[in-house]
């Protein structure tokens, strides 16, 4: 590809890198001053460079690396994430059926002796072969082209093969199937055991989790994987054969902590209830995203508000995988009480489970959004609607 070895050209690469916190608006008035190379491609890597910093730090730190699009870059996944993922697998070899920009490959890389990373874009390709040169990463090879007719021509046992499927975009609606995705893994499971015993499956967190367990089989392990508390991706872990209770894996990356929570799927626990009390408990979004409501209160003894409301309390705090407060008070949602206490004062604002938005009760209430005060709008186990007003302590 010609452009990589225009672009990797010492003074294109000082550059981008000089100007890699420009804005590209500003950088698209000025004139190109390197007219061998079309203006848009050295834009397009300049803002696919500055989008890698936090989420890909090792691109980003290391020396004539190529970006496709700045979407393949907001699209891959994140090297928080890829790590995690590299942790779930070991062996001889994987193949990775939907390589893309190549971040979980070169984690993988690391677990896995021989890799091949199969990509049905030729020029993301070559640009994923020529950053695993730069990166060092000697033991995956690239092979462009259709990953089915890929895995028939190599016709080899991997002990893993890699999935992250991509929705098809002729997709309508807002229901997402993984039937809907390309490629089509529930129809190609069986095509795909022929090949490995193992397989991963990388999918976005809009994906209910009992809808994919209807269209996958063999599921071993769900893994919902967070990052400062919004999930970023779903991985169902598969194994040939594999018929028993499905585990399913929590993790939220904090900058202060890592919170884990697992639990079997369906477990069959009984929730305690109660008014609220000293403490109040909010799960991470990778619990909330799980469903495992009465599994979290069980496991740490707490009490849930309501059935629906998936809040906790107790008199004695713990060491809790999510937000933790301290009630100072319970006002009940009525005209003279929201007046006394909460008008016209500034408070962080959550609803679980009332009949209000947010931006209905800030409005109604003249509530101005922010400082220490947290107000949880909520249903208690009588139905009354209540306000938490909390201070945070986690």
């Amino acid at each position: 590809m010609n452009n990589i070895n225009l672009l990797i050209a010492e003074e294109i690469q000082n550059f981008i890198k000089e100007n890699s916190f420009v804005s590209v608006s500003k950088l698209a008035l000025q004139r190109n001053p390197f007219p061998q190379l079309d203006y848009k491609l050295l834009l397009n890597q300049i803002e696919a460079r500055s989008k890698s910093k936090e989420k890909l730090p090792t691109w980003f730190n290391t020396s004539k690396i190529i970006y496709p699009s700045k979407i393949s870059v907001e699209q891959t996944s994140s090297e928080i994430t890829a790590k995690y993922k590299s942790e779930i697998v070991s062996g001889e070899s994987l193949i990775d059926l939907s390589g893309g920009f190549g971040v979980d490959d070169f984690y993988f890389s690391k677990k896995i002796n021989q890799l091949i990373h199969c990509e049905i874009n030729v020029e993301l390709s070559e640009i994923v072969l020529h950053n695993f040169d730069q990166l060092k990463s000697q033991n995956i090879k690239c092979i462009s082209g259709d990953s089915s007719e890929i895995l028939k021509q190599l016709n080899q046992k991997y002990t893993w093969i890699y999935i992250d499927p991509s929705r098809r975009n002729d997709t309508k609606g807002k229901v997402f199937m993984l039937k809907d995705c390309l490629p089509n893994v529930p129809d190609l499971q069986d095509f795909y055991f022929k090949f490995s015993n193992n397989i991963l499956i990388k999918t976005a967190p809009i994906l209910d989790l009992k809808a994919g367990l209807l269209e996958l089989k063999n599921v071993k392990n769900i893994h919902i994987v967070a990052v400062d508390n919004e999930v970023k991706e779903l991985l169902w872990e598969i194994e040939k054969d594999f018929n028993s209770e499905i585990n399913i894996k929590t993790i939220n990356f904090n900058k202060e902590k890592i919170e884990q929570f697992d639990y079997l799927f369906n477990s069959n626990g009984i929730p305690s209830y109660s008014l609220p009390e000293k403490y109040l408990y909010e799960p991470n979004s990778a619990i909330m995203k799980s469903g495992g409501f009465t599994e979290i209160g069980n496991k740490f003894s707490l009490k849930k508000i309501q059935l629906h409301s998936h809040l906790y309390t107790s008199n004695q705090i713990v060491d809790f995988p999510g937000r933790i407060f301290e009630i100072q008070k319970i006002v009940n949602y009525s005209k003279s009480e929201m007046k006394e206490f909460l008008e016209n004062q500034k408070a962080n604002i959550t609803v679980r489970n009332f009949p209000e938005t947010v931006e209905n009760i800030r409005k109604k209430w003249k509530i101005k959004d922010g400082g220490n005060q947290y107000c949880f709008f909520t249903t208690d186990i009588s139905n009354n609607k209540i306000v938490l007003i909390c201070t945070k302590i986690k």
